[in-house]
Formats: C-alpha cells, sequence, structure tokens
C-alpha cells in the first residue's frame, strides 16, 4: 500500500496528488472503518482492510460460528464453533497482524446510536438480509448535514459500500448520500424471494423443498407448538430434515437432504470462497480510493458474473439512477416558524405521527408512544433552554423520520 500511496497518478483527484506519500500514508492509518458482518464476505473483507494498512476496524455480527462455516469462512477452526463470529474474527487478524486494531460487536446493528456511526467515514456492508441493508442504508442517509441553503455539507457525507455475493456471481456498489442511488432506490431490481403455495406443499408436493417446507411450515408449529424453532439448533434443524424425509418417502420424491433442508429453513444463499474474495477486494479497494482520493469511485454499481451462460466469465459496470420518488434519499424539506420561548412539543402537532426528531446525529424528541416518555424532559423544554444547552443551533435543521419519509425541518423564529 506504501508504494501505491508514494505514486502520483494523473488519474487521481486533486486532493491525492498534492498530499500523496507519507502525508497520505499517516492520513490513511488514523482512519477508522466499519465491517458489518463476519461471514464469508466479511471474512475476505476484514482480511483486506488489515493486509491494506488499515489500522483501525470495527466488526459488527451477532452470529456464532456454525460447523457448516467452515469451508469458507477461514478465519474460524474447528475450536471455535459455537463463538461470536465477530470476536474470533477480531482476535485471528490481531494476532496475525498485530498492527491492526479489530473491535468486535455482538449487538444487532439497531442497537447503536447514530453517533456511533459518525465516527467511520466509510461503513462496508456484507450482510444477508434485505431490511438490515435498507436499515444502514437510512443511517448514512440520516448523518448528512445541511447548511442554511439547504446544501448537503460534503464533510458530513458518510459512504456505504454494499457487496453480496450468490454462488459464482457477486455485486459491489458505492453510496454516496445525495449523490448516487441509494439501496431504497433499486429496491424494485431485486429478484423476488422463493415463495412456495400453501396448497401445493400440503396436497401436492412435487418438490425436494415441498417436503421440507412442509416440515417448517406446517409439522412444526403442530407438534412442536410449544418450543420455539431456533434455526441455528442442530436438533430442530434435524427433526425438520427427518419429518421432510418421511414426507418425501410418502410422495415417492428424491432429493431431501440436511443441507438443503438448512437451506430452506434459513434462506441460505449459495456461497462460494473464490467469488467472497473477488467481491472483498473490489470492496476494499473502492474504501481505499475513498479515504485516500488515488482514484475515481465506482459509479456506481458493479456486477460479477463468474457463471453466466452466454458470455461465460464477465463484470459489468452500471451507473443506477436516482428514484426521484425514493421515500429515503428524496427528502421533503418543510420549513416551521416558531417563537423561542415555544416548546418543542409544538413539532410533534405539526408533524406525522410516529415521527422522530434528530439534531446532531442523535433523537431529540419522538413520537413514538413505546418511547415517548423517555424524552419526556425534552418536550417541556423551549427553542432557548435548547439552543442554550447546545441541543441544537442557533440557525438548524432537524431530521424528522418515520417508516416511510425522511423530512428535512427548518426552523425559523418570530
Amino acid at each position: 500500500m506504501n508504494s501505491i500511496l508514494n505514486t502520483y497518478s494523473p488519474l487521481s483527484k486533486d486532493i491525492y496528488n498534492e498530499c500523496y506519500g507519507q502525508e497520505m500514508i499517516d492520513e490513511l492509518a488514523i482512519q477508522k472503518i466499519l465491517v458489518i458482518g463476519a461471514g464469508g464476505l466479511g471474512c475476505e473483507i476484514l482480511k483486506s482492510l488489515a493486509l491494506s494498512e488499515i489500522k483501525e476496524i470495527h466488526v459488527i455480527d451477532l452470529d456464532t460460528i456454525d460447523l457448516t462455516n467452515l469451508n469458507r469462512q477461514f478465519l474460524f477452526r474447528m475450536k471455535d464453533v459455537g463463538k461470536y463470529k465477530a470476536e474470533v474474527a477480531a482476535e485471528f487478524i490481531m494476532k496475525r497482524i498485530p498492527s491492526c486494531k479489530v473491535i468486535p460487536y455482538t449487538k444487532k446493528i439497531q442497537e447503536f446510536p447514530i453517533n456511533f456511526y459518525q465516527q467511520f467515514p466509510v461503513i462496508i456492508a456484507g450482510l444477508d438480509n434485505i431490511e438490515a441493508r435498507r436499515w444502514i442504508n437510512r443511517v448514512v442517509i440520516q448523518m448528512v448535514q445541511r447548511d442554511e441553503n439547504d446544501k448537503v455539507i460534503d464533510e458530513s457525507r458518510h459512504y456505504l459500500i454494499d457487496g453480496g455475493t450468490e454462488g459464482l456471481n457477486g455485486q459491489a456498489r458505492v453510496i454516496s448520500p445525495f449523490e448516487t442511488a441509494c439501496y431504497e432506490c433499486t429496491l424494485s431490481q431485486l429478484p423476488k424471494q422463493i415463495q412456495y403455495q400453501m396448497c401445493t406443499i400440503a396436497s401436492t408436493p412435487r418438490l425436494p423443498e415441498h417436503c421440507i417446507a412442509y416440515a417448517y411450515e406446517v409439522l412444526w408449529s403442530k407438534e412442536q407448538s410449544d418450543l420455539k424453532l431456533d434455526k441455528d439448533n442442530f436438533d430442530h434443524i434435524n427433526w425438520i430434515y427427518q419429518k421432510a424425509l418421511e414426507r418425501a418417502q410418502q410422495f415417492n420424491i428424491q432429493g431431501v437432504t440436511y443441507k438443503l433442508t438448512l437451506g430452506v429453513v434459513k434462506n441460505i444463499i449459495p456461497a462460494v470462497a473464490s467469488t467472497n474474495a473477488i467481491i472483498a477486494s473490489i470492496c476494499t479497494v473502492e474504501c481505499i480510493k475513498i479515504l485516500t482520493g488515488n482514484g475515481s469511485q465506482l459509479n456506481n454499481y458493479i456486477q460479477w458474473y463468474g457463471q453466466n451462460h452466454q458470455t461465460g466469465i464477465g463484470i459489468n459496470v452500471i451507473q443506477q439512477e436516482r428514484l426521484e420518488e425514493c421515500t429515503e434519499c428524496s427528502i421533503q424539506s418543510l420549513e416551521i416558524t416558531v417563537k423561542r420561548t415555544d416548546n418543542i412539543s409544538i413539532l410533534l402537532t405539526l408533524l406525522p405521527p410516529d415521527i422522530e426528531l434528530y439534531s446532531k446525529g442523535q433523537t431529540l424528541i419522538t413520537n413514538n408512544i413505546r418511547r415517548k416518555q423517555g424524552f419526556a424532559h425534552i418536550l417541556e423544554k423551549t427553542f432557548q433552554n435548547l439552543i442554550d444547552e447546545k441541543l441544537i443551533d442557533e440557525k438548524t435543521t432537524l431530521q424528522a423520520l418515520d417508516k416511510h419519509k425522511t423530512i428535512n425541518v427548518r426552523v425559523q423564529y418570530e
């Protein structure tokens, strides 16, 4: 990495060519990167970042290591089965690369306050589900601040790099809030998840997946009604497997295996180690380019085809377009005039229900029934009180968020 950062490049941004060399090396050394997910892709991302001279990496993953992970998640060994992925991955990397500090977390990403995410200029997601991607996409949008003219303050922009693999194919994308399409903009392009009709799996099963789905959807609730299904429990999955085998024999269906049972119950996407390595390297290169400016970042979506029946191995770069009606990054602005002596609770009467108001990256007040009581002491304060206590600025734009929209609320005083 030092040899790269010591080299002038006509393709680099001006800031890089002004500072390349030791100054840029020192700047890279103080950056902190967040990786979400320490599975197949996450392990490769962590390795690539550590080998690219990133000195501090934070990693979030609440999953534990399963025996089936060991064939492709190379940071784990047999002795690690049952332990937290994030903790074992952090220990492994720090042992092999002592100059790299890796800090693990074993909580849901939704449990961290927004100011936790604000310390990372780049967040790399190696996630395996849509809802988590949508949530972190909203966070990077929410962290963006605007000036008094409602222009985005570039220094407040945090980048999200999203990677994903399926078998021999993979993709990576760079999300720059309010510059590129966000994850929500392209949600309609996602393939629909496979679902099986209940009438088919109950009456006329034709596939091994139908037999597994019947054992999972019907027999478990009927015969194990007092026991909550744990998808990471071998005994639970094995029970479904055995019941699926019985049903497959009844209808003369071949192909029910324990591995397929895991795939149906946990909606497992097939993973190939080499594909994970390729996508992780793309994510890491994009991260380094964002941090140093030593190249133009991806604009903004790349697809890797390791198995395409028409073209063979190939790669494709697409510029995704922002969606005008996107509920996340096409933000509505609202100007509200109040008196300095008004209580801030007046805003809740002017905004939709279940709204949360954010100031400086933290929840200020909320209309959410479950959480409202915890902010009761703020509701009684006037705007001037909050300015004096530096909870809001004199010229402030608050962010109002609910499940469906984001509103920039510009507060003007009479």
